[in-house]
């Protein structure tokens, strides 16, 4: 039992509950969430891409187009290139498999470690009001990629686009039986302004993150 399965074992205990979750008490819990009300929210009636990269920026990333997934590799390398960051990166799987032949970049499909300075991941879904990317760990999608290295490049399919978290969380449900370990959102480069309320990016995570939106 994992300390996770403890918790949740000894709250269920308190409850005088099932150690389980049956199919009748899933089926009340889905109809709960299922007739949940959205609240009150702002006005949303800007389109949903432009409205993701003006946030984006807004966020302090930086943002390019391509036309399709054929076309991240060199996108990433003129990134790189242009900001005279290292050629080389760690990325998962999906990204690691694309064609990487003579765009001067390498790429290993693996999870970052500590001397990694680019990373770069897809996403589960990326939200429109805010410019925050949402993903999910697992073992082709490690959390580290995006986490350890100094840069981080998103690659974001345009249908993973969602209106805001409202709606990001209730794609999760219908794709996902269940939520991995970590769900991470990110919304441009790690910063704080804790010290002398002066703000410092890159204090707990990349302080530069690029995001390539594909047109598909």
């Amino acid at each position: 039992m994992s300390a996770r399965d403890n918790i949740f074992a000894r709250i269920r205990a308190a409850r005088a509950a099932a150690p389980n979750v049956d199919d009748a008490e899933r089926a009340v819990i889905e109809g709960r969430i299922a007739l949940h009300a959205v609240g009150t929210r702002p006005s949303m009636e800007w389109a949903l891409v432009p409205r993701f990269r003006e946030q984006c920026v807004r966020m302090s990333s930086t943002v390019d187009d391509v036309g399709s997934m054929a076309d991240v590799p060199r996108a990433i390398a003129r990134f790189l290139t242009g900001m005279n960051l290292p050629m080389r990166a760690v990325a998962w799987p999906e990204i690691a498999r694309l064609d990487w032949n003579g765009t001067g970049v390498v790429v290993e499909g693996r999870a970052a470690r500590g001397d990694d300075l680019v990373g770069i991941t897809g996403v589960h879904l990326a939200v429109a009001e805010t410019g925050t990317l949402m993903l999910l760990s697992g073992p082709a999608t490690p959390a580290a990629t995006s986490l350890l290295p100094e840069t981080h490049i998103a690659v974001v399919p345009q249908g993973r686009i969602v209106k805001a978290m409202e709606e990001a969380w209730a794609q999760t449900r219908q794709e996902r039986s269940e939520l991995p370990r970590a769900v991470n959102f990110v919304s441009g480069p790690s910063r704080t302004a804790d010290i002398e309320g002066q703000l410092q990016l890159g204090a707990h995570g990349p302080y530069r993150v690029h995001v390539v939106v594909v047109a598909e």
